[in-house]
This record gives C-alpha cells, structure tokens and sequence, in this order.
C-alpha cells in the first residue's frame, strides 16, 4: 500500500512546518509528516525550509523536539537542509550529528526516516547509527541512465529509500529501485489522478500538501 505523508505538514490547511500542520496532518490521518530542519545560530534545531534570522525563532518557528512531539504516533520524514551557498551551511555536517544526538536523547522513541539532498549528510547519519533510516533526495528527470546512477549511490551508501520528484517516477525507476531493495517516495504530489497513477506503479510513499485529498483518492 502506498503510504502518505504530508509535505511541511497539511500545508494547504495550515502555514507550512508548524505545529498546527503537524497536527492538521494527524487529525486527516496521514501515515507521515515531512519537515525540514535547519541549522540556527540559538543552537536550536530550527523546523524550517529557508534561512532563519535573528529572534524570528523564538515567535514562530518550532524546533526539531517540538515537531517530533506533535507528530507523535506517524513517521516522520526529517529532511535535513545543508545547501552550498545558504548562510547557514555547514561543511562539517554538524547538523546530521546534532540530530542523531537528539533522537538518541529521546530513546530512539520516535518513527523516523532522515533525508537530504547532500549524500555526505545521510552518510554521516548512517556513519553515527546505521540504525536510522536514510533517504537520498534526488531532483532527477526520467532517464534511465541518470536514475540508475542516483539509485547506485543511494543504495552503495545503506541508505533504504530514494527520493524523487514525481516527474521522474516511471514503472522502470520503481522496479529498478524495488529490485535493489530501495523504496520509491515521491513529492510533491496534489494531483488526484497523478497519485492514483503513481500508487500503480507501486510508489511507496507519496508527499503531498493535501493529504485528505490523498488519503480520499487511495483509500
């Protein structure tokens, strides 16, 4: 069955990576949620997809603790941000290491799956507990070449899922990944007959904005 995640929470109910998307997601009945988190200069693990200035923390935006506490009882997709050319990045990979240490505070309680686009950042995750799951994010068109080569990283580093926009998932990218063992989820997906299409294909997961609209359409 193909799974459904919300992407930054409901987003198109509430302001996206927030507490009350988080829980709009698990009120709708979402299997997940994603969010992204970033790196601070309060130290706080910040729940955010862009840069977060100054004192804009404290009042609106939760940390990583937060979030995973609000999702309580689904899995949730943390997508590590650590982008070349953000004020904010970090070539040590320090973030990946301060979010293992939290779910290691937390007694691996929580369900979680860690994303990235940088490799190094899920190879560091898996380098500090290969017991967490990892998922390689890939921004990747339907090429064969191209994907196979994305799919022998993802699955040469341990890491258990790939993670595609939806305009690259073919029936071939999904038979090639199911064949090595590597799970397809794909985001960011509001389109109806899109999801019904990509559930055909036996997508594993789906990100998606909507996802009552989502649950409605597969269920």
């Amino acid at each position: 069955m193909t799974t459904v995640f919300a992407h930054r929470g409901a987003s198109a109910a509430e302001p996206e990576n927030t507490l009350a998307a988080f829980r709009a997601a698990k009120r709708m009945g979402a299997d997940g949620v994603e969010l992204d988190v970033r790196r601070h200069q309060s130290g706080l693990l910040a729940v955010a997809h862009d840069e977060v200035l100054g004192t804009e923390l404290a009042s609106t935006v939760p940390d990583l603790a937060a979030a995973l506490d609000a999702c309580s009882g689904m899995t949730v997709n943390v997508e590590i941000k650590n982008w070349r050319g953000d004020g904010d990045y970090d070539p040590t990979e320090s973030l990946a290491e301060r979010v293992v240490a939290l779910l290691h505070d937390r007694a691996r309680s929580d369900d979680v799956l860690v994303s990235s686009f940088s490799l190094a950042c899920i190879d560091r995750v898996r380098a500090l507990d290969p017991t967490i799951p990892t998922g390689f994010l890939v921004m990747i068109g339907p090429d064969h070449d191209v994907a196979g080569r994305a799919l022998e990283r993802c699955r040469k580093g341990g890491h258990v899922a790939l993670h595609p926009h939806h305009s690259a998932v073919t029936p071939a990218l999904v038979d090639l990944c199911h064949a090595a063992g590597v799970a397809v989820n794909t985001w960011t997906v509001d389109d109806p007959t899109r999801m019904r299409e990509l559930a055909d294909m036996g997508t594993d997961c789906i990100i998606t904005n909507v996802p009552d609209v989502a649950l409605a359409t597969l269920r």
